[in-house]
């Protein structure tokens, strides 16, 4: 075989596996959240005939052990046949989970979050078309000495009607890995902290769930998965006189 010959297939060689390392290293990046997922989604307003709006959430997500930092993608899906006008879509964050930016949307005050929450965006959406999705990126922290929730409602565009409203759902771990670079978290699980350091006291889980929520603890318990705007914007029952 002639030395040109030889340097020409070399050449080639070298080519593939460089093209083969772009196409393996871009598949596994698109793969780490694994599959969206709409679980602790429920129905909470009757949206307009032929519109469907729910969102999804990734399946897992990895948080940085030392920056704490992590990265979530949030999706809003019409799956009716008809467009949604104009609508917004809120992401929440609560205790250990906090949002800190989310691409195209803007920060909600602080006066306009929902009790038991520590940050927000709000993201309007001028029309969602039947079949189509909306996808956003989203920035947050997680403490993982913290259990940490996000919500995702799906309201009108003035906020009088949540037509959908995932959470707010857990991300979390049984099995704490804080020597590692990352922890990776599941959504649907309720968050085992590390370890409290020597001079802190351990925490239970009812004081976990309850205590940092406060008053807005005792509205998720009785409005369930339906959440804080739900059962906020509803006038209590009037008992009957006797």
């Amino acid at each position: 075989m002639s030395s040109r010959r030889t340097t020409t297939i070399a050449g080639s060689l070298v080519t593939a596996s460089i093209s083969a390392a772009v196409i393996l290293s871009g598949t596994a990046g698109a793969d780490d959240q694994g599959p969206g997922s709409s679980k602790g989604g429920k129905v909470i307003d009757e949206a307009p005939a032929g519109v469907k709006l729910t969102t999804l959430l990734p399946e897992k997500i990895s948080v940085d052990n030392s920056s704490q930092d992590t990265d979530i993608t949030a999706t809003v899906k019409n799956e009716g046949t008809a467009d949604s006008g104009k609508i917004r879509l809120l992401v929440v964050g609560f205790d250990g989970l906090t949002v800190k930016n989310v691409q195209g949307c803007s920060p909600i005050e602080e006066n306009g979050l929902p009790e038991g929450s520590n940050s927000g965006f709000t993201c309007p959406i001028d029309n969602l078309p039947a079949g189509e999705s909306k996808s956003y990126a989203v920035d947050a922290t997680y403490d993982l000495s913290k259990t940490g929730k996000i919500c995702l409602p799906v309201q009108t565009d003035d906020g009088e009607e949540t037509y959908w409203q995932q959470g707010p759902v857990p991300f979390g771990t049984t099995n704490p890995s804080p020597d590692a670079p990352a922890t990776p978290l599941l959504l649907g699980t309720d968050n085992k902290p590390v370890a409290p350091g020597p001079d802190e006291l351990p925490k239970t889980g009812f004081e976990r769930e309850v205590v940092p929520l406060g008053a807005a603890g005792a509205a998720l318990i009785s409005a369930g998965v339906a959440g804080l705007w739900w059962s906020q914007r509803r006038p209590e029952p009037q008992e009957q006189e006797r």
